[in-house]
Parts: structure tokens; sequence; C-alpha cells
């Protein structure tokens, strides 16, 4: 599949990471709505809201959750309960994408959790410059849980 075609708008994202990952997580959103998946990321909270209400609201809304695993989210406990969440979720079924991102001897796959290494995981590369086409792959994971739409205009 290819960005030229939108998923399915009604499918709405949760991308699960440490706070010290957000530019990565931001960079992930922007691509997966690019390729026309609704997306929930917290800069959606305004001042003065219940931060832990809006982020539950999320998550039981949501249908897919792409997983940030970097040194930072894999000591996350925030992270970790909100993959327990979409785990333990039918809506999320399928649909839960590990994302591995940082130096390989600062993460790898031995440092996933054991249930994560049985589902659908991408490594993103160090040099930024590789990470478009990397950010792709996880539209296209998600893309291959739900059917396609129109070609996008």
């Amino acid at each position: 599949m290819t960005a030229s075609f939108r998923y399915n708008e009604n499918m709405r994202v949760f991308i699960s990471h440490s706070h010290a990952d957000d530019a990565l997580a931001y960079q992930v959103a922007e691509t997966l709505k690019q390729s026309g998946f609704d997306v929930w990321d917290e800069r959606q909270i305004l001042p003065g809201e219940n931060w832990a209400a809006r982020v539950g609201d999320a998550l039981e809304r949501s249908e897919a959750m792409v997983v940030l695993l970097t040194p930072a989210g894999l000591r996350s406990k925030e992270v970790n309960s909100e993959i327990g969440y979409a785990l333990g979720n039918r809506n999320y079924s399928g649909r839960v994408i590990s994302v591995l991102a940082g130096p390989p001897d600062e993460v790898s796959q031995d440092d996933v959790p054991w249930i994560l290494r049985r589902l659908r995981m991408i490594r993103l590369p160090e040099a930024p410059s590789q990470n478009m086409e990397s950010l792709g792959q996880i539209a296209d994971a998600l893309a291959e849980a739900t059917p396609a739409l129109a070609p996008a205009h």
C-alpha cells in the first residue's frame, strides 16, 4: 500500500509514548493523519483539563495503538499501562503496532515485553533522514488491519 490511498478515516489511533519522546510522537501523528487516520494525541488536551480523564477517554474511543518503544518508553509506567489496556480490549484486536526507536544497543528486541514481540514491530532507523519511509510503514501496518477507501484526491 502506498501513501496515495487514504485509509479508514473512522479508525482512531492512540499513540502511546513517553513525554521524553513527544517530538517523535508528533512526527508519527502527522504522518498517520496525512494517510487519513484519525489520530489522538495529547496536544488535544487543553490547559486546566483533567489529563488522566482525557487520556482514558481517548483510550476508550481508539481502535488502534502505536507504541513508541524507546529507552524512556520502555521504562514508562504510563506506556506499560496503556499497552495493558490495549491488549485487553477487543477494540484493539490486531491493531497494536510496536515501533522500536533508538540505537540498537539501547533498544533491542530483547528489551521489549514478550507479548509485544509477538505483534507487528517496526524499527525506526537512527538517521532522521530515513525516518519518513519507516513512518510510512506504520501507516501501512495499520492499513493492513482496515480496508482502504478510495484514492485520496
